[in-house]
């Protein structure tokens, strides 16, 4: 299988996605899994080719509009309880 593709999305692509980015790399690195994580912004998220894009709750309604790609919104960045669940979650069902 081809390594998944993580676009952590937000308004600029430069600030709390990075944060996201990061949060998503440790859980990754914490589980010995391997996936390329990048940022993205909202205005062209929809244009780069990923499996999954991770962003907050707040500009999840808007991405699910413009793309079949599935979305994963985040309620907390601060919550890497949260962003862990989600971030596995995804993972397992995408190797079914």
């Amino acid at each position: 299988m081809s390594i998944v593709k993580i676009q952590a999305v937000c308004g600029f692509g430069c600030g709390s996605s990075l944060f996201l980015k990061m949060k998503i790399q440790d859980i990754l690195k914490e589980n010995n899994l391997e996936a390329e994580v990048f940022c993205g912004d909202i205005g062209t998220c929809t244009t780069v080719p990923c499996d999954v894009i991770f962003t907050s709750a707040e500009l999840a309604e808007q991405i699910m509009k413009r793309t079949a790609i599935p979305v994963v919104p985040i309620s907390n960045f601060m919550n890497k309880d949260e962003i862990r669940e989600k971030t596995l979650l995804f993972l397992s069902e995408s190797l079914l």
